[in-house]
């Protein structure tokens, strides 16, 4: 059996691949994208059909933040040219959320810059949670506000709050290169006291950094073995005035496998094409909806996205639909019983080394798919893609939804 039919026949059993096979799916050639694509796209549809969720950022606070983290262009020290604004009142922020659901967004997402909230700041999330449910009953609030204290997750659940995001980024072994002024500990910790309140954790990613293929498979291990329901898969925008803004490492072929390799060891949770979609996928966006359910719908936090109803029109063209309000998104067993994507062995989700291709100690791959025996080339830097927010949250003018 060739890697592919074993990577899918796994995912279909949500048993964890092995990391050479992971490893081997990043490393297959830009010939071989559509097969991979074909791949994971057979272990989306069985758990997610063809729907895809829209989920809307409001930025309640942008700009000013204390931490160091090298990929934002909200860190300190930053000389990017972005928006900068304190807390918006609740019903600013109401009214923010309100543009991305009467685009279809069934999924609104309260981002803070910062550390972590303090106890005033949970304050204030709570009642923009209220104002935003008192106007859209139905609606998912996802808040992302830092490192979170003891109690605060709770606090955020009684509220209102569904979800809690607080991504890893890149693997423990290559988080000090990236931030200084927290660690990869503080960020588990968090997700973590997301799930024990209760919160669906959403947790995932930085790709185009600099990092190895081993860093991103160690990443979404620790992923997987966190357990969350969503993991936002996000490529680096390289912001001038930012320590990264020469990072050009991405092409659309290699976000695809990427995408792709967090499908297959993530099968039945939610794979979200987060920031950076529009820079780096650019015309090839269509194609990775065959391997993630999930998009940002228009802007995002300091940056522009693409049009919302160009979003809409990329969905049916491609042949999918928007998940409604009404549509559970997560398979069954993962909203009845906890199960999923995470150290559950006892759900057929544990690492089952001596199943499929097996372990390959040396590094070789399985199967038939051609592996690149080059280093990949740099990509092209297209700075001209890189459009900073101007609209929606913080300013005057309309958003884009």
């Amino acid at each position: 059996m060739d890697l592919l039919n074993t990577l899918v026949d796994k995912g279909l059993r949500r048993e964890l691949p092995t990391r050479d096979e992971a490893l081997a799916v990043l490393a297959t050639s830009d010939d071989d994208v559509l097969d991979v694509v074909a791949a994971a796209g057979k272990v989306r549809r069985h758990w997610f059909g063809r729907r895809v969720k829209l989920n809307y950022l409001v930025n309640l606070k942008s700009g000013l933040c204390p931490e160091d983290c090298s990929y934002c262009s909200q860190r300190l020290g930053s000389k990017a040219d972005i928006l900068k604004y304190t807390w918006l009142k609740p019903d600013q922020a109401s009214q923010a959320a309100a543009a991305g659901l009467a685009g279809g967004a069934k999924r609104v997402c309260l981002v803070a810059s910062g550390r972590g909230p303090t106890d005033r700041d949970v304050d204030r999330v709570s009642d923009t949670i209220k104002a935003i449910k008192d106007r859209h009953e139905n609606v998912e609030v996802c808040a992302c506000l830092g490192l979170l204290s003891d109690g605060q997750a709770e606090r955020l659940r009684e509220a209102g709050a569904d979800a809690y995001n607080h991504n890893l980024n890149t693997s423990e072994g290559t988080y000090g290169d990236i931030t200084t002024t927290h660690t990869y500990a503080d960020r588990v910790d968090t997700v973590q006291k997301a799930h024990a309140a209760g919160l669906s954790a959403c947790s995932g990613l930085i790709a185009g950094m600099g990092e190895s293929d081993e860093d991103l498979v160690d990443v979404v291990y620790s992923l997987r073995e966190l357990d969350p329901d969503s993991v936002p898969v996000n490529f680096l925008i390289p912001f001038e005035g930012t320590p990264l803004a020469k990072e050009w490492n991405l092409t659309p072929q290699r976000c695809l496998r990427i995408l792709a390799m967090v499908r297959f060891v993530c099968p039945d949770v939610e794979v979200r094409i987060a920031g950076g979609r529009e820079v780096h996928l650019r015309t090839m966006q269509p194609l990775a909806l065959n391997l993630a359910n999930s998009i940002f719908l228009g802007d995002y936090l300091t940056s522009e996205g693409q049009a919302g109803k160009a979003d809409l029109d990329m969905i049916a063209d491609a042949g999918f639909e928007v998940e409604g309000a009404g549509e559970v998104t997560l398979p069954e067993h993962r909203v009845t019983a906890g199960a999923g994507c995470g150290a559950h062995a006892e759900a057929g989700c544990g690492s089952h080394e001596g199943g499929g291709c097996g372990s390959h100690e040396g590094g070789g791959v399985c199967g038939s798919v051609k592996v690149q025996a080059e280093q990949e080339q740099p990509a092209e830097a297209r700075t001209d893609l890189v459009a900073v927010r101007r609209r929606g949250a913080g300013t005057d003018l309309a958003p884009n939804a």
